[in-house]
């Protein structure tokens, strides 16, 4: 069994008044204007950003070119002023007016990548947004060379060790910072179950991972088997998993920290083939991100526990892997799912909501308050939304609010429509739904009725889409890296908890 990453090792992060000696960067935030760059922010840290070194940081700036533009980094000498510090990073914000915690984060991200071999790091971001410049370093930072043996990297390839974050008193900020920290190692978690290659993370595997985290957390853990999957009669499961010598597993993880009921289900495809409807061959590797929805809720419960949230949160996540054999599941077969509801199979690259049906049926089972699933679904979620746009369906209200949140914490979420016409194309001749309709029109929206026919009426029920947002497959952008993105355990966490606020 490969171990599990010590997120510990990310860049540690401290609240300080004042520049350490020997610091290697201080990193400043840079506005732009229509008369020229600005430092911010202005009314704090004068006793480390006094006026004179302000103005000789600022014609330092201009002089090379600096303008303040998003993400925008641009690296000068110490002024004499700073004696403690060997150079400046300016990291550009974009417009003031325009300014908030995401920008804040992102460009923090950047800084954060750009800063690699360093051993110290301080900050004045921090005097805009704490939280959000403790995370954007942090995940900006962020690194999975586990796999590398020959290539591991250069100690300037490294990530920062230490940044500081500023702050104008003793108290400022404490609780702040510890949540940022809490929720960006949660999304590194997520992020290293993402990127661990299939051939390490199969179904049996990612259980036990997914255990010794829980266990480790003094969380409640149950796991079922292939033969206690058979038993209790979850066809979707089995049915997925059946192609694979590889067998499917369903993992339970509750925190019971209080009367609300929050249900998380997350789809847990360690590699998906497409099964007999199998993939083209181009660029199917990136399948390996196909459980980022299970790594995304898994990451979720254990925060919820950390963060200590008075809500009781159960993530149920179905593992498997999708392989075409012998023993596959076959195009026109017909399985029946957890609870009885029969669906014939018409494709069998449509296995995602095949094991969330059955996860969703049992989730259901404890009568949670509150539904939230969470799976990269569709290529139709791409076409929709492109890849950093999550899309956000379920009960109209719920829904609404979990997309809003999810743009206000940076995550992008979309709210999309579930219409009533798309319903009767998943009916089927032989059973009592189709797991794909005829045709590819609405594909996001067609496989969310889909997994709606499992949900009671009534239940407040958010599904999101993120096939795309969950891994990058691009270059890097702000505090998001090549491959797993975390996405959604910002949204998750922050939905949790305003609920348990209420």
């Amino acid at each position: 069994m490969t171990a599990v990453a010590d997120r510990s090792l990310g860049p540690e992060l401290a609240r300080t008044e004042t520049i350490a000696t020997d610091t290697d960067v201080l990193v400043i935030g840079l506005t732009s204007s229509e008369n020229g760059p600005g430092i911010v922010p202005a009314d704090l840290f004068g006793d480390v950003l006094t006026a004179e070194v302000r103005a000789e940081l600022l014609d330092t700036l201009g002089a090379v070119g600096a303008k303040g533009k998003p993400e925008e980094l641009t690296r000068v000498p110490a002024p004499a002023g700073l004696d403690n510090v060997t150079s400046v990073l300016a990291v550009g914000l974009g417009s003031a007016e325009k300014l908030d915690a995401e920008q804040v984060r992102r460009s923090a991200g950047v800084a954060g990548r750009a800063l690699s071999g360093t051993e110290l790091v301080a900050t004045t971001l921090s005097g805009l947004d704490l939280g959000a410049a403790a995370e954007g370093f942090y995940l900006g930072a962020y690194t999975f060379p586990t796999f590398k043996a020959k290539s591991a990297p250069k100690p300037d390839e490294q990530p920062v060790v230490r940044v500081e974050l500023l702050v104008p008193e003793p108290e400022f900020g404490t609780l702040e910072l510890l949540r940022a920290q809490l929720t960006a190692e949660a999304v590194a978690t997520a992020r290293d179950f993402v990127n661990t290659p299939p051939s390490a993370l199969y179904p049996a595997e990612f259980a036990d991972r997914a255990r010794l985290l829980a266990e480790a957390a003094g969380l409640e853990v149950e796991i079922l088997d292939e033969n206690d999957l058979a038993a209790g009669g979850y066809g979707g499961i089995i049915g997925v998993g059946q192609g694979s010598s590889r067998p499917p597993r369903l993992v339970r993880i509750t925190y019971a920290g209080g009367d609300k009921k929050i249900a998380l289900v997350g789809k847990g495809i360690t590699f998906d083939t497409g099964g007999i409807s199998i993939k083209p061959a181009a660029n199917m590797e990136n399948m390996t991100s196909d459980m980022a929805g299970a790594a995304a809720v898994i990451a979720t419960v254990l925060l919820a526990a950390r963060l200590g949230l008075p809500v009781t949160v159960t993530a149920t996540v179905p593992m498997a892997e999708n392989m075409p054999s012998a023993t596959a599941q076959r195009p026109g077969d017909v399985l029946t799912q957890y609870g009885g509801t029969t669906v014939e199979v018409i494709n069998t690259d449509a296995e995602g909501r095949l094991i969330l049906a059955d996860a969703i049926v049992r989730a259901v089972e404890d009568e949670p308050d509150y539904l939230i699933d969470v799976a990269t679904l569709t290529g139709a979620q791409m076409v929709a939304l492109g890849t950093r746009t999550p899309g956000v369906m379920g009960t109209e209200e719920f829904r609404d609010r979990v997309a809003a949140i999810s743009r206000a914490v940076g995550e992008n979420g979309w709210a999309m429509p579930l219409p009533a016409e798309l319903r009767a194309d998943i009916n089927s001749k032989v059973a009592d739904l189709a797991n794909v309709a005829p045709h590819r029109w609405g594909g996001m929206l067609s496989a969310a009725l889909f997994l709606k026919e499992f949900v009671p009426e009534g239940l407040p029920w958010a599904h999101l889409d993120v096939a795309g947002p969950a891994y990058n497959t691009g270059g890097p952008f702000g505090y998001i890296g090549k491959g797993g993105t975390g996405v959604p355990v910002r949204t998750l966490i922050s939905v949790i908890e305003q609920i348990g606020a209420e």
